[in-house]
């Protein structure tokens, strides 16, 4: 028996995108690769997935769109790193969305603090995911930073590509 449905025949477009999208590493890898840690290895140790369900879910997410791999030189041997295609850019309001929803009805927990979405354009912090609540442009990947204080750090996002 499977484990779960095939839905890639589906009229409704929410099961379609579910059949691709359902699976929660497939949305922390995408975020991962976003903030351009599109490394095997990068992937392996930022989530704390195992190799075998990392290469899995990589080789899935190639076949749907979501990643392309890019070469890059390392130890004087080629490489491949993963990067976002147009499809998993298109994610971006999606998972503003989940990062705003998460900010006002989970709790967070102690020494937790407040993730903000910040426009690089104009330099605000937007409550909304798919355009600048402070501007009203569009949001796109290469032009947003998301500072976690818990990481003491900002992480600017990546262009599809890039």
């Amino acid at each position: 028996m499977p484990l779960r449905s095939d839905w890639s025949t589906e009229y409704c477009p929410i099961r379609r995108s579910l059949d691709v999208l359902g699976d929660p590493w497939v949305l922390l890898i995408v975020r991962d690769v976003l903030h351009g840690n599109g490394r095997f290895d990068q992937l392996h140790r930022n989530l704390g997935i195992s190799e075998a369900v990392l290469s899995r879910r990589l080789r899935t997410m190639r076949e749907a769109g979501l990643l392309a791999t890019v070469d890059y030189e390392r130890d004087g041997r080629v490489r491949q790193r993963y990067v976002a295609t147009e499809a998993a850019a298109d994610l971006l309001p999606l998972l503003h969305h989940l990062a705003i929803w998460g900010e006002r009805h989970t709790v967070e927990p102690e020494g937790g603090a407040h993730m903000a979405l910040v426009h690089q354009a104009c330099g605000e912090e937007t409550t909304d995911g798919e355009r600048c609540s402070a501007c009203g442009e569009q949001l796109r990947p290469e032009d947003m930073t998301w500072v976690k204080p818990w990481l003491g750090s900002e992480h600017q996002l990546r262009a599809a590509g890039a």
